[in-house]
């Protein structure tokens, strides 16, 4: 697995903190535009803007965020499955950003495209998307914040008869019937 000098991995840091950072500002956008339309103002002005806002940042942001945290993954100690918090960031991340691309962004674009003739029954999906995904990223956060659950299991490997032998053995054991130590 390639390492990446301090600066680089330094430099990528940034850049998946910057994009990460802004995808939560276009969903938090998302949010504030969706709880605007439902609390009265022109849904023929929120719902183009909210289609823009998703279409040209949201939907970007989400793909690039996932693409820097996968580099980042690879090219750090961190690994891209060495780590349950790791691995868990990147589940929620890849199916956020499946939903954005395949669900929510195309309900903006319809959104935008109908303005004000929007059914309510519709209306309800651009406030509720965009609280569950801005929970998500903070739950994201928090996990990359506080690292929990350490590694994951290494894989079990299968002894090496001298290897296995050379050990001292409990009370009249073989040795072959222990785990391997490290």
């Amino acid at each position: 697995m390639p390492r990446i000098a301090p600066t680089a991995r330094k430099a990528l840091l940034t850049l998946h903190l910057v994009t990460s950072l802004g995808w939560l500002g276009a969903d938090l956008v998302l949010l504030t535009l969706g709880i605007a339309a439902q609390r009265g103002a022109d849904p023929a002005v929120v719902y183009p803007v909210a289609g823009l806002v998703g279409t040209v940042l949201f939907a970007p942001l989400s793909v690039l965020v996932w693409l820097v945290g996968v580099a980042s993954a690879l090219l750090t100690p961190w690994g891209l499955l060495r780590y349950r918090w790791v691995v868990v960031k990147l589940v929620i991340t890849t199916v956020m950003v499946g939903l954005v691309l395949f669900l929510l962004t195309p309900k903006l674009r319809h959104a935008g495209a109908l303005g004000a003739a929007l059914p309510t029954r519709e209306r309800a999906d651009l406030v509720i998307a965009p609280a569950v995904s801005t929970s998500l990223m903070i739950i994201a956060t928090v996990l990359s914040t506080y690292k929990p659950w350490g590694r994951r299991p290494a894989r079990a490997r299968r002894p090496r008869a001298a290897h296995a032998t050379t050990h001292p053995s409990p009370a009249g054991s073989t040795g072959r019937d222990r785990a391997p130590t490290r």
